[in-house]
């Protein structure tokens, strides 16, 4: 139990294009004036983050990180439930699925999967930037 940080709140459900949950700096002020200490990302959203940059550069990580500790906030944990779930579909679940990943790659599986596959990819590089040893994902079946 050494280990656990928080309170913390996962950002998913309150992000919305309306001030104070379309941004990464107005959501940890609003976490934080609501007493908690840490938060995870949705990655999915870019709204939040730049999940492909992150991925990409550590120097991004550390100042994402440096965004949110300006208001007391520690990233927790990177979220990649949407995407894990589409590595690996299931073709009657297909349509459904579909509205869970972009435009450019909804009705070619094989796309989706590729598109998917890549994202938890980022999400593991992304974790490991930031210097997080723990991640929140749905898996395939």
């Amino acid at each position: 139990m050494k280990n656990i940080k928080g309170p913390a709140i996962f950002l998913a459900q309150f992000a919305g294009d309306e001030p104070p949950y379309n941004s990464l700096e107005n959501l940890c002020q609003w976490a934080s004036n609501h007493g908690y200490k840490g938060v995870q990302i949705p990655t999915w959203d870019g709204r939040i983050i730049d999940l492909k940059k992150a991925g990409e550069s550590k120097d991004y990580c550390d100042e994402f990180k440096g965004r949110a500790k300006q208001y007391g906030i520690e990233i927790t944990e990177l979220s990649s439930h949407l995407q894990g779930q589409l590595v690996a579909v299931n073709p009657a679940y297909d349509v459904m699925f579909d509205g869970f990943a972009p435009p450019a790659v909804r009705g070619n599986s094989k796309a989706r999967t590729d598109w998917a596959i890549q994202q938890l990819k980022y999400a593991a590089t992304a974790s490991r930037h930031m210097g997080i040893d723990v991640h929140a994902t749905f898996r395939a079946h």
